[in-house]
C-alpha cells in the first residue's frame, strides 16, 4: 500500500479523463500519475542547445507522468489522439510493475541507441516498435504511429536528413515499405535475414 506520505496521491475515488490532440502535451501537475487508455506518447527533454531526447515511447496500459523522472526538463507529447486517465496508485505492485515498464523501455533503448551506425540502430528500432505498438498486414508489419523522420532523428540522437537517406535505403532494399502519413511496414522476413 502506498503510503499517505508517498509523492504519488491516491486519486481511486475520482476517475478523471482527459483527451488530447496528436502533437498536443499532457498536463503533468505534480503527483499525478496518468494511465493511457488509447494513443501513443512518448516522454522528453532536451539538451542546452535545444537537442530533443526521447525518453520513451508508451501506448494503451502503460503508465507515466512526471513523478516517474528525475529529468529536468521533462514533457509528454502525444503522437497520436490520445485518451488518458488518472491512475490510482493504490497497492505496491501496482507500482512496482510501472517502475519495471519505465526501467525495460529505459534498456531497450539504451541498447538500440548503442549500435554503432545509424542504420542498424533504425532497424532495431523499427523492430521493437513494431513489436510494442506493430500490427500484422500481409506485407509484414504496420508501424501505424505517424512518425515523421525528425522524430525518429531525435529518438536515435541522429539528424532527420540521416533518417530520410537511411529509410531510403531500407525502402530501396525491400526492408521497408513507406506508406502515406509516416507510416512504415517493417517486413519482418528480410530484416530477420538483414540480422543475420
Amino acid at each position: 500500500m502506498v503510503s499517505p506520505s508517498s509523492p504519488l496521491i491516491n486519486y481511486s475515488h475520482k476517475i478523471i479523463t482527459r483527451y488530447l490532440k496528436q502533437r498536443s502535451f499532457i498536463p503533468l501537475p505534480p503527483n499525478i500519475l496518468w494511465k493511457i487508455e488509447k494513443g501513443v506518447v512518448r516522454n522528453l527533454t532536451w539538451h542546452e542547445d535545444g537537442t530533443l531526447v526521447t525518453l520513451g515511447i508508451w501506448g494503451p496500459g502503460d503508465v507515466i507522468g512526471r513523478s516517474l523522472s528525475k529529468i529536468e526538463p521533462y514533457e509528454i507529447e502525444c503522437l497520436t489522439k490520445v485518451e488518458v486517465s488518472i491512475f490510482p496508485v493504490n497497492q505496491s505492485y501496482e507500482l512496482t510493475e510501472i517502475l519495471l515498464a519505465q526501467i525495460e523501455q529505459a534498456e531497450a533503448l539504451m541498447m538500440i541507441r548503442s549500435y554503432k551506425t545509424v542504420e542498424i540502430m533504425l532497424i532495431k528500432l523499427l523492430s521493437w516498435l513494431a513489436k510494442k505498438f506493430g500490427r500484422a498486414v500481409e506485407t509484414g508489419q504496420l508501424i501505424d504511429l505517424r512518425l515523421t523522420h525528425q522524430d525518429i532523428a531525435e529518438m536515435l540522437n541522429s539528424t532527420r536528413v540521416t533518417i530520410t537517406r537511411v529509410l531510403t535505403n531500407l525502402e530501396e532494399r525491400g526492408l521497408i515499405s513507406r506508406l502515406p502519413l509516416h507510416r512504415i511496414v517493417l517486413k519482418e522476413e528480410q530484416i530477420w535475414h538483414y540480422e543475420i
